[in-house]
């Protein structure tokens, strides 16, 4: 019979888990083994408690279904319980066990199966990747962690959550919660006795990775390094054009005087390539911007275009705004193949990124522009958007964040415009001297 035995930060894991801290994070690079621990330990309360009920959250329902319901969770099951009845309820999304305990599997972003799953009670809560999930989104969720049930001698299950991420900034509430300790709403101090983390990198799973794929991670660009290889949080750097501080958010959105899309496209979708930026962007009857979405990714011409005209729809958009610097003509005649009647403007770039960034970064700076979510990458690209930034040297393209100056451009066309120059003076000719000939 296959058997599996944890890592020995696994098993660190475990007892941080099985501590009196309610609220356990891990986090660090990729393939480290969370998942799979959580969903151990997550198995494993389900066996303890007969009739216990448990929910595995992820941004994306068919994330969560693919990467928790077909593959992690399964495995764990097959491994440690292999003689276990259990039984996968495709309708709800969930599994039932021979004990009669369920795990339940949703996507946060799927309104109705999420109201299904938060119309029950749960013991044990697990949200993975994390730096996806909207703090909003977790906080409700939390509601739901109110189910009483007793382990097989008779104890009662303490209430548990679990959450993992590959780190993204400082600002994300993770850290806030875990690391600062306060909450990120009203930055109200936290009970830390109730909040325990740890990290775990890939080197400490090295044993179950090939080490082709850990040189691949070494060799990554520094941001990503790291993020995916490091596992730390990413802090402001000292030159950038945003700091943390400076995005604001709010879900309190008044009337929406105009509405944009925002593209710049990549050459191609080929690995290694830039990714197209896709932003969505109002300005408010307030005087405000606000950003609506961003659909930013790796698409194929055909992808991006229609991505974009399907947000131009499901927005009531105004416009759409595409830089056409690679494209040129191809960029119009794509989107109109995928929505022949919407209303495009293209743009040109004809200064520098940093040029076109600076009067966007002080709409920032004055409060003038607010996130309705969170948007990690986004936010990542801004700020690390430095004065000096070299493309060639950092390996990566700010693409999010020229969809997001190209889109707020359009919105408030007054702080971009290029002041006239001053008129030059030439003196009639005869004021020049004899000497002087033009």
């Amino acid at each position: 019979m296959q058997t599996y035995s944890l890592t020995p930060k696994q098993a660190d894991l475990r007892a941080l888990a099985s501590s009196s801290a309610s609220n356990i994070l891990c986090y660090g690079g990729s393939r480290s083994g969370k998942t799979f621990a959580f969903c151990d330990f997550v198995a494993t309360r389900a066996i303890k408690a007969p009739g216990s009920r448990h929910a595995i959250f992820r941004r994306h329902g068919v994330a969560v279904k693919q990467s928790i319901g077909k593959d992690t969770l399964p495995k764990v099951l097959g491994l440690k319980f292999p003689d276990l009845p259990t039984k996968w309820h495709e309708q709800d999304g969930y599994f039932r066990l021979g004990n009669g305990s369920e795990i339940w599997l949703a996507g946060l972003d799927d309104k109705e199966r999420v109201d299904k799953v938060l119309g029950r009670e749960f013991v044990t809560l697990y949200f993975n990747e994390a730096s996806e999930i909207p703090l909003s989104s977790y906080l409700v969720a939390q509601t739901r962690l109110a189910q009483s049930v007793k382990q097989v001698d008779g104890r009662p299950l303490p209430l548990k959550t679990y959450v993992d991420l590959n780190p993204t900034t400082n600002a994300h509430w993770t850290y806030r919660m875990w690391t600062d300790g306060v909450n990120p709403d009203g930055e109200t101090p936290l009970d830390r006795s109730k909040y325990a983390h740890m990290v775990i990198n890939p080197l400490d799973n090295a044993d179950n990775l090939p080490a082709d794929y850990l040189d691949n991670l070494r060799s990554l660009p520094e941001r990503q390094r790291r993020r995916f290889f490091e596992g730390s949080y990413l802090a402001d750097v000292d030159e950038a054009l945003w700091r943390r501080s400076y995005i604001k958010r709010s879900q309190n959105l008044p009337q929406l005087a105009r509405i944009v899309v925002a593209i710049d496209p990549a050459v191609t979708s080929e690995v290694g390539s830039d990714e197209t930026g896709i932003i969505v962007a109002a300005l408010g009857e307030d005087g405000r911007g606000y950003v609506l979405a961003d659909e930013s990714g790796k698409y194929r011409p055909e992808e991006w275009a229609q991505r974009a005209v399907s947000l131009y729809r499901t927005y009531s958009a105004d416009r759409i705004v595409a830089e056409v610097n690679q494209g040129g003509e191809m960029v119009e005649a794509t989107i109109r193949a995928q929505g022949a009647n919407v209303s495009y403007r293209s743009v040109t770039a004809t200064r520098g990124k940093v040029t076109r960034a600076e009067p966007i970064a002080a709409l920032y700076e004055r409060g003038l522009v607010l996130h309705v979510a969170e948007f990690p990458d986004l936010e990542d690209q801004m700020c690390v958007f430095t004065t000096g930034f070299d493309r060639k040297a950092q390996g990566w393209s700010p693409d999010r964040v020229d969809a997001l100056v190209w889109a707020l451009t359009d919105l408030f066309p007054e702080m971009v415009v290029r002041k006239p120059d001053a008129p030059i003076y030439i003196a009639p000719r005869a004021a020049l001297g004899a000497t002087r000939s033009f």
